[in-house]
């Protein structure tokens, strides 16, 4: 029945969790939110998501936020060292080529800015996929369901025979909608394979 398997890339294939990141950076609640509200969180990081604008345009709005509320400082750490937080799972990039091997087509499709994309192909996801869509080439961010259609229409794909897989609930629910089977990655890569299994994915 499904003969496609669709990824999030931050979050599934890659290790991305921003406020653990901030909150052991500067081990005050007060200042993780507010830093986060700034960089992560900011509308300005989905424009760099989108490719709406370059990352010297993203860091220094982002800087010019921070000066209004007084933590240049902070933001500037954050922007300098957040980077460090992207570890490839090797378990992932396994279970992908495992796939691969038992037929089955996969892909990406990730909110990201583009030298971040390129960071993480060059740490090891070059060549993994069969092909994917980023929100910074189609400049649509996730959960808006063109950027699902666009890679559905740029490799011929039928929702009905797709799997998507995302650690956002939101992401999910789109993918859902649009007709994909779909998984919120929470947990293990282990948790991950049996919930394939229910979708009949065996990969023994």
């Amino acid at each position: 029945m499904y003969k496609n398997v669709i990824f999030d890339l931050g979050g599934v294939m890659v290790d991305f969790a921003p406020k653990d990141f901030l909150l052991e950076r500067f081990c005050n609640t007060a200042v993780e939110e507010k830093v986060y509200r700034l960089t992560f969180g900011s509308k300005t990081w989905q424009q760099l998501d989108a490719g709406l604008c370059t990352r010297s345009e993203g860091n220094h709005a982002m800087l010019t936020a921070a000066q209004a509320e007084h933590c240049v400082f902070e933001v500037q750490e954050v922007l300098e060292n957040w980077t460090s937080i992207l570890h490839l799972r090797r378990r992932m990039v396994e279970l992908v080529r495992r796939l691969k091997n038992h037929g089955y087509c996969v892909y990406y499709l990730s909110n990201i800015p583009e030298d971040t994309l390129n960071l993480l192909m060059s740490r090891g996801l070059e060549g993994v996929f069969d092909g994917g869509v980023a929100s910074c080439h189609v400049h649509i961010n996730k959960p808006d369901p063109r950027i699902y259609k666009c890679l559905l229409d740029q490799y011929g794909l039928n929702a009905s025979e797709c799997i998507f897989i995302d650690d956002s609930r939101a992401n999910v629910q789109t993918a859902f909608q649009l007709g994909m089977n779909s998984i919120q990655m929470k947990d293990s890569v282990d948790t991950l394979v049996r919930s394939l299994a229910t979708c009949n994915v065996t990969l023994r």
